[in-house]
Formats: C-alpha cells, sequence, structure tokens
C-alpha cells in the first residue's frame, strides 16, 4: 500500500553510508537533500560535509545537491561543498532530480538519492526511478508542516521495517 514511499535502504546518517560499496555496484552519481539531511535546517554547510563530498569526489562520484528551497539558501551551501545544485526542484516531481542526473551526467541506474523525508524526498527519486536511500533527520526542531508530515512518516516507516 505504501510501497511508493519506500527507501530502497535507510542508515542512520548520510555521513554512515559505505559509498565505497555503491561506487563498486555501479553508481557514479549522488544527489542530495540539503536540510537535515546534510546540516540541520537553513544551516550553512559544516566542516563535516565539506569533507564528505570531497571523499565522493576522491572516489570517483560526481554529486549534486537538490532542494525546494530558493537559490538564496541553496547557491552557498552547493559551493562551501563544491559541488552542482538544482534549486525549487519542486520535489516530489521527478523534474528536479532529472535536472540533477542530467547536470551529473547520469542515468537513473547509476544514480542514487539520499534524503531525510518519505513523502518529498524518497517519494520523488522513486518517481525519478532512482535508488533511494533514506536518513535519520539531523534535527528534531523543524517546521510545523515538516512536524505533521513526519507523523504520517511514523505509520509508512512503521510497514516499511516490517517487510524488511
Amino acid at each position: 500500500m505504501f510501497q511508493q514511499f519506500y527507501p530502497r535502504e535507510d542508515y542512520p546518517s548520510a555521513y554512515e553510508i559505505p559509498f565505497e560499496l555503491y561506487y563498486q555496484k555501479g553508481y557514479r552519481g549522488i544527489l542530495f537533500d540539503i536540510d537535515n539531511t546534510l546540516v540541520e535546517h537553513d544551516q550553512p554547510a559544516t566542516a563535516r560535509a565539506v569533507r564528505l563530498f570531497e571523499h565522493l569526489r576522491e572516489l570517483g562520484f560526481e554529486t549534486c545537491v537538490i532542494s525546494n528551497n530558493k537559490d538564496y539558501r541553496v547557491k552557498p551551501f552547493a559551493d562551501a561543498v563544491r559541488t552542482q545544485y538544482v534549486y525549487k526542484a519542486d520535489k516530489p516531481s521527478p523534474k528536479g532530480y532529472q535536472e540533477g542526473m542530467r547536470r551529473m551526467n547520469t542515468t537513473p541506474e547509476t544514480t542514487l538519492f539520499v534524503g531525510d523525508q518519505l513523502f518529498t524526498d524518497v517519494w520523488g527519486a522513486n518517481r525519478a526511478g532512482i535508488y533511494s536511500i533514506l536518513v535519520k533527520q539531523i534535527a528534531k526542531h523543524e517546521e510545523i508542516q515538516i512536524v505533521l508530515k513526519r507523523k504520517l512518516e511514523k505509520i509508512v516507516l512503521r510497514e516499511y521495517r516490517s517487510r524488511k
């Protein structure tokens, strides 16, 4: 019933994903959500985020951040971690994911997506045919509309985890 919202895999953090294994499996591009996936909501890039993107480049990955936020939020983050970006991505629409893949020159079969929300991030990646990875949100304090979505996500996650 909820399969369209299920991630292919989940990890406690974007910083705990064994990206080397995915590279060995043939993945070459990674799309990332920003807020509560890589940093707390509306925060600048951290040294940890910069190191992650450096490591991914060393492995051979292309990267791109995609966000529903505006350019003034996304561009400084992308510049700090030295990656491409798509702002106003309109997630869960596939178009932002497709634009990210176009910029990385990857395909759905060679692209991973990492995000913290089921109803925007994961659902959009699934709709675009991309391998979706869910991570736990970094901060518990969020805008009210996201708090309400999180309550619904718990129902879907319970079903997802019961099938693993």
